[in-house]
């Protein structure tokens, strides 16, 4: 990034109805790498921390999670960082084509959350994980503000409040599902 240049982080986090392995999960791990590559074909995105030890992106430090996770049971949980340009155009990529598949089916793979599924927030440089937690608590504890917000209550990089052009958002998606057909193809034919 250059020296002012600004980037949306985008941190998710759930909890699988089941471990590793367990068939009721086996829809999401088939759409994983769709929705990967999906978003690395989407505009507007800058890159997304890997995991360690698994083939792919570098991790963005050691992967750590919310307190959210105790009491589950899981010493890991489903879970993503990334950067995008602005919102705009992670909502683009977010709810349409092949993540919106995703999320349409999250509720057969993931437990009922009280926490926000997800935090926002903007960057001059490269995140971790460890920020990423630290945000997605401070949203649960505080409620949305320019530290730690969501699409809903969005935030612009110099901290006022944003409103989203959700006709910019409509062209975005438009032209993403001009690239991703194939990816999309592949999602609607695996098992939920």
């Amino acid at each position: 990034m250059t020296a002012g240049q600004h980037h949306l982080a985008i941190y998710n986090f759930g909890l699988h109805v089941g471990p590793e392995g367990d068939p009721r999960i086996e829809g999401f791990v088939l759409r994983e790498p769709a929705n990967f590559e999906a978003a690395s074909r989407a505009s507007g995105f800058v890159g997304r921390s890997g995991y360690r030890g698994v083939p792919g992106p570098r991790s963005w430090g050691g992967q750590v999670f919310p307190r959210f996770i105790e009491g589950s049971g899981f010493e890991t949980a489903p879970s993503s960082l990334s950067l995008w340009t602005d919102i705009e155009s992670l909502m683009a990529f977010s709810y349409n084509g092949v993540h919106a598949d995703a999320l349409k089916h999250g509720r057969n793979w993931n437990v009922k959350q009280s926490w926000p599924p997800l935090v926002l927030w903007w960057v001059d440089r490269r995140t971790d994980w460890s920020e990423a937690v630290e945000r997605l608590e401070y949203l649960h504890d505080h409620g949305a503000s320019a530290r730690a917000f969501t699409f809903k209550e969005p935030f612009a990089a110099d901290g006022e409040v944003y409103q989203i052009d959700r006709e910019r958002v409509r062209r975005i998606a438009e032209d993403n599902g001009k690239g991703q057909g194939d990816l999309l193809a592949h999602v609607l034919s695996l098992k939920v």
